[in-house]
């Protein structure tokens, strides 16, 4: 039988945000010892990836490229009403993902030795950020 639980992740601006530990809680709760294991954030302008989480210049330098790849106030952007970080945000969000997949083995998530499980803020004000887990 599948479970689900929803993560409340607080954030202070734009960067990423890892939560691999409050998943694997989860994981370790479940009555489930061989499946899988879906992550997906409720938002537009935020997203979710695995990376390595050994080395803090990993996270900077991602954080830098995205930054670069989709600049604030391009004044072709029309969608501006929240300021000049909506629509890079949400551009972000549509390259990164919003959902992903993690097999379960042996009651336990599959990632690797440095894969860790991040929210990517893409807004530069705070925000309390929704992400559902789904066990089954």
């Amino acid at each position: 039988m599948p479970h689900a639980q929803q993560l409340t992740i607080q954030t202070r601006g734009q960067g990423l945000y890892e939560f691999t530990r409050q998943v694997r809680d989860i994981v370790a709760g479940a009555d489930t010892t061989t499946g899988l294991c879906t992550v997906f954030v409720r938002h537009t302008s935020a997203s979710l990836i695995i990376q390595e989480n050994a080395d803090p210049s990993a996270k900077r330098d991602l954080e830098a490229w995205l930054r670069r790849l989709v600049p604030e106030r391009d004044e072709l952007y029309t969608h501006t009403a929240e300021g000049p970080d909506d629509m890079p945000a949400h551009i972000k969000a549509a390259l990164t993902a919003t959902s992903i997949a993690i097999p379960i083995m042996s009651r336990e998530l599959t990632l690797g030795t440095w894969q860790g499980i991040y929210l990517w803020e893409h807004r530069s004000a705070p925000h309390t950020r929704s992400v559902v887990v789904q066990v089954g």
